[in-house]
């Protein structure tokens, strides 16, 4: 079964939204932990059908070496990110996972991803399904076609 970390922080809006998806579009066929920079973001994201949810700096790094792929934004590689929510420790271990990391080109931070086009987050979200995240479960799983809605 495909594991799927999910981090965000603060309020977690965005890292439910991209759970939520995931859930419609594989219901139990893959594994979800929602890793927090916070405790409210965790139950956010617990709240939105993650399997599992850990939050804080010690709990995110150590799961980070149990997942397949990592999902977030891109300011899960920069430290201090989400208003200093993102410590140092943590944006080193998302960089140093071995997981494949699928990441949205959004940032409160003065960092801007060129060639990236200004899109609404549902846009990005069907993107991440369409042309990363349904190929990586269909070859996990061994099944062929196009990606599940």
């Amino acid at each position: 079964m495909l594991r799927i970390a999910v981090v965000d922080g603060q309020g977690a809006s965005i890292g439910s939204a991209v759970i939520k998806r995931i859930r419609l579009a594989f219901g139990e066929e893959v594994e979800i932990w929602a890793l927090g920079t916070n405790a409210i973001a965790t139950s956010q994201m617990l709240r939105a059908g993650a399997n599992r949810g850990a939050a804080g700096e010690g709990a995110l790094c150590h799961s980070l070496k149990q997942v397949d792929v990592v999902v977030g934004t891109v300011s899960i590689l920069i430290s201090d990110s989400f208003m200093g929510e993102l410590t140092p420790a943590m944006a080193q271990a998302v960089s140093r996972c071995r997981a494949v990391k699928l990441l949205l080109p959004l940032t409160q931070e003065s960092v801007h991803v060129v060639g990236t086009a200004p899109e609404p987050l549902p846009h990005h979200i069907e993107v991440l399904m369409d042309q990363f995240l349904g190929p990586l479960a269909q070859a996990r799983s061994g099944k062929s076609g196009s990606s599940p809605r």
